[in-house]
């Protein structure tokens, strides 16, 4: 019998938020944990009990001294039996339980289905930012965010849950036992902990801002450090591993400057802690003394007192502990969530449709994009276009001209600033997101390869696909050959093998012709090559450009190259110079037009687009 199944299934550990985070506090803490009640209320629950336990325990040895004290010694066991036998109940069946229960709730309730609430939470709503957000920061900065806010929102509700509960109940058993003694001895302990409580008041604040502020400069540590990873050929080429070296240390530098700020706080805190805590003991066991040598309490009291006293006096030390352990929780709650919790800038409609079943007829409504640039440079301008179903349409132009953000905008990567960008007729804002992008194709120069296996890679473009529809997709893709000849360094070989992050350990042109075989797989009715070939030698291209051809048939198709040669065949070809469209028409309609294509087509060298810088546009090699 599986007994811990009923405390693991309190929690759905993957249950979906309700709406977005809150931006306050507290707020955001119950988004975090809506759903867990049930389960936190069992270990709050169970952890009083506990604390209850630790009163009853002192209560039961002083109720044994007083029975065992007063009894003649030769009948102790007749006398005192029931008493005696109650202890060993409670110490050996009752107690284990309670604290057996408390572990449980703590260790299976809480700890293994909490974190993977708030993580996975988290995670979905910075997985539906767009996707300036995430060019706008680190993505090991991002990753280290989540897992950060996730870990202090469960230490948070643990420590909530088997601290708080059972002090509080461990304080108001003794207050009740201490006034059963003397008035005076309740009256003392309140008195202790109202110092206590000004005690945690002057310090919990300033360790919740200095946790938060370390909390800060460890994710720059790790932003940092990723970036150098990530970025690691570069740094040897440049052969600039000191200046890396010199980057991460300075990162670290303020990091141990804010560790240090929170330890110099941290041990004051302890330090005062752990004198006031001193008190308690010398005030509670001599206050019995006292009451004793009155002929008003019984040696069992200042047993009794005595085991609490000292309790008390342990448990505030770890008490205290745990408090600043959650107010440093909510330090780096605070700086998780200004960077997580901000609201979506790219959202579907509230009354977004599916996108099925496209034809697509694709146009361009007077567009205009800036990037929200207050100068207007940068992006399209007035751009009026239509592509009808299934032609093939190439852009041109130099770095900078418009060709990427025109397909951003199709994508809605971005919304656009002025006009629309329809499919069908219908405005892609007016449909889901997720269903506009299914029926979008898209291979890109800067290839993204996920460090999985290269049939996990190429049955993204269709998660139902079968191995042998990949292998079709990779065959036609030229990449079947170099596929079956691939291992890992664990030994994996041909689809299983792992191609590395972001496919490093690929050459440019095999990361082309496996997100060319996704292309494929996917089959989508809108198809956007971003030079998608301009990896591929002339042989690889050539060997491909037949299941190209076949892949494009039937398709509406959008091109950008900057090697014209791999355009030339289009139905169309437009112009861009400056996020405005300046000339379009077939190859031949163009270059008789002896205009900025025709200039363009004649300064190739080696089948790319160059251009002067007289003609005020740089070498467009680049993406755009």
């Amino acid at each position: 019998m599986n007994l811990h199944a009923p405390f693991a299934r309190q929690i759905d550990a993957f249950r979906p938020a309700d709406g977005p985070p809150p931006q306050s506090l507290l707020r955001f803490i119950g988004w975090a944990l809506k759903g867990s009640g049930k389960g936190l209320g069992i270990a709050g629950a169970s952890s009083a009990a506990s604390g209850a336990a630790d009163v009853i325990s002192a209560t039961l040895l002083g109720a044994v001294i007083d029975s065992v004290t007063t009894a003649d010694p030769q009948n102790v066991w007749a006398e005192s039996g029931a008493v005696i036998a109650g202890f060993v109940l409670f110490f050996l069946v009752i107690r284990p339980l309670i604290l057996g229960l408390s572990t449980a709730s703590s260790n299976v309730i809480i700890g293994p289905n909490v974190l993977p609430l708030v993580l996975s939470r988290l995670h979905r709503w910075t997985m539906g930012q767009a996707v300036s957000f995430f060019d706008n920061d680190f993505a090991g900065r991002l990753a280290q965010k989540q897992m950060q806010t996730a870990r202090a929102i469960t230490d948070f509700a643990s420590e909530m849950v088997n601290v708080v509960a059972f002090a509080l109940a461990a304080i108001i058993g003794s207050a009740a036992f201490l006034l059963s003694v003397d008035v005076w001895g309740a009256v003392a302990l309140i008195a202790w902990l109202a110092s206590y409580a000004l005690l945690i008041r002057f310090f919990l604040p300033r360790i919740r801002a200095r946790s938060a502020a370390r909390a800060s400069a460890r994710a720059a540590v790790t932003g940092q450090v990723v970036d150098t990873i990530t970025n690691i050929k570069t740094v040897k080429l440049f052969a600039h591993a000191a200046h890396e070296d010199r980057a991460a240390l300075s990162a670290m530098a303020g990091f141990r400057e804010r560790a240090l700020d929170f330890g110099i706080v941290s041990t004051w805190f302890r330090l005062s802690l752990m004198t006031l805590a001193g008190i308690l003991p010398v005030i509670l066991i001599g206050g019995a003394i006292l009451l004793w040598q009155q002929g008003q309490a019984t040696a069992g009291d200042i047993a009794a007192s005595g085991a609490i006293a000292l309790r008390l006096s342990q448990m505030s030390g770890w008490v205290s502990m745990a408090l600043m352990s959650i107010w440093g929780s909510i330090g780096e709650i605070e700086d998780g969530m200004q960077t997580l919790a901000p609201r979506h800038t790219l959202t579907d409609a509230p009354d977004a449709v599916t996108l099925d079943q496209v034809d697509g007829l694709i146009r361009f409504d007077r567009v205009s994009f800036n990037y929200g640039r207050e100068d207007g440079k940068g992006g399209v301008q007035g751009i009026d276009l239509t592509i009808r179903p299934g032609e093939r349409v190439g852009l041109v132009g130099a770095s900078g001209a418009g060709k990427s953000t025109l397909v951003a905008l199709l994508l809605r990567l971005y919304d656009v600033e002025a006009g629309r960008v329809l499919i069908d007729g219908r405005d892609v804002r007016d449909v889901t997101q997720e269903s506009l992008r299914r029926q979008i194709g898209m291979v890109t120069q800067e290839t993204a390869m996920f460090n999985r296996s290269a049939r996990d890679n190429i049955r993204y473009g269709s998660p139902d696909a079968s191995d042998g529809a990949i292998a079709e997709a990779a065959a036609a893709a030229e990449a079947d050959q170099f596929i079956a000849d691939m291992q890992d360094h664990t030994g994996r070989r041909g689809y299983d093998a792992f191609l590395g992050e972001r496919g490093v350990k690929l050459s440019g042109g095999q990361r082309q012709r496996i997100a060319l075989a996704r292309a494929f797989l996917k089959n989508a009715p809108i198809l956007i090559l971003d030079e998608a070939t301009s990896a591929l030698d002339s042989e690889v291209e050539a060997a491909i450009q037949d299941s190209l051809d076949r892949v494009m048939t039937g398709k509406t198709v959008l091109a950008i190259a900057h090697r014209l040669s791999t355009i030339a065949e289009m139905d169309r070809i437009v112009v861009l110079e400056e996020g405005r469209i300046v000339e379009q028409g077939s190859h031949a309609e163009l270059l008789a037009q002896g205009g900025t294509y025709a200039r363009y087509w004649s300064r190739q060298s080696g089948g790319f687009l160059g251009v002067d810088e007289a003609d005020g546009v740089t070498s467009a090699t680049a993406t755009a």
